[in-house]
């Protein structure tokens, strides 16, 4: 998916809502737990009740690798189910990946050739030969991490050197390994303020934005500061969403909180002229 075809779901579906399908087994309602594989259901039911309101899934790939073999399976049918019956959505694979060159290109083959991802997180702190392996593929995507939104973000990311602190400098640095085409970053949104800064490093590139519901950051913040003439935003929420309930109507209230967030969304994108 290119950067136009992700603007034109925006525009279309009136959303710019994630969706993180954090699918922790110990969480998901109970009466799922008699079935062959629980947390597919689970992912299957979610994705089904959100779609409408949603431009992407997220999920989490360390709830599905700690569950080991049948974790990764759970994982393929996730993805290959959301690819097949709602082929418009951006997938990700939040996997925070990153390694040395021949590494990382095993771990871009796994998740953007062997599964239908449009997209992965990674992680920047090795520099430019542990990204670029995941930027050979056409109409594929690195969401590399830039502010993130938990408290131990202070012990490095705003570390400050010549006036520039470390975020601003994998923001500057990065853009001359990829393009807004190919390259998003992560900001979280309990950092909405800072996003006012991140757009003068980068205007024009896609930034997805965890944080939203459970963590409390604000959607409204995020838009004020973080909107660009594209929209610009992929925000993501997780456990506001699919863990609002945990009754056997879990999906039904799932799809009342996507759709108050795309409601919200919409009331943002209006606003700026952009729907």
């Amino acid at each position: 998916m290119n950067y136009q075809a992700l603007f034109e779901q925006i525009k279309k579906k009136k959303s710019f809502l994630c969706v993180g399908l954090d699918s922790d087994v110990k969480k998901i309602p109970s009466h799922l737990l008699k079935t062959e594989d629980p947390v597919f259901e689970f992912n299957k039911a979610i994705v089904d009740a959100t779609a409408e309101f949603t431009v992407a899934y997220k999920p989490n790939i360390a709830f599905y690798e700690c569950l080991g073999a049948k974790g990764w399976i759970s994982l393929e049918k996730t993805a290959n189910y959301i690819k097949e019956k709602y082929p418009e959505v951006f997938l990700i694979a939040d996997a925070k990946r990153g390694d040395i060159g021949n590494t990382s290109k095993m771990y871009a083959s796994a998740f953007l050739e062997n599964m239908p991802f449009d997209s992965i997180t990674v992680a920047p702190y090795m520099g430019e030969d542990s990204v670029t392996p995941f930027l050979e593929y056409d109409n594929k995507w690195v969401i590399l991490l830039a502010l993130t939104s938990n408290k131990g973000a202070f012990d490095l990311q705003f570390f400050e050197q010549n006036n520039q602190r470390l975020f601003e400098r994998v923001l500057e640095k990065s853009q001359e390994w990829g393009t807004k085409e190919n390259m998003m970053y992560v900001v979280g949104a309990t950092k909405a303020e800072m996003l006012g800064d991140i757009r003068k490093i980068a205007p024009d590139h896609f930034l997805l934005v965890p944080g939203v519901g459970a963590q409390g950051g604000s959607l409204q913040e995020v838009a004020k500061y973080g909107m660009n003439s594209a929209c610009g935003l992929l925000v993501n929420s997780s456990r506001g969403i699919i863990f609002a309930d945990s009754s056997e109507k879990f999906a039904e209230v799932a799809k009342e909180e996507s759709k108050k967030l795309q409601e919200e969304m919409e009331q943002l994108l209006k606003e700026k002229s952009l729907i």
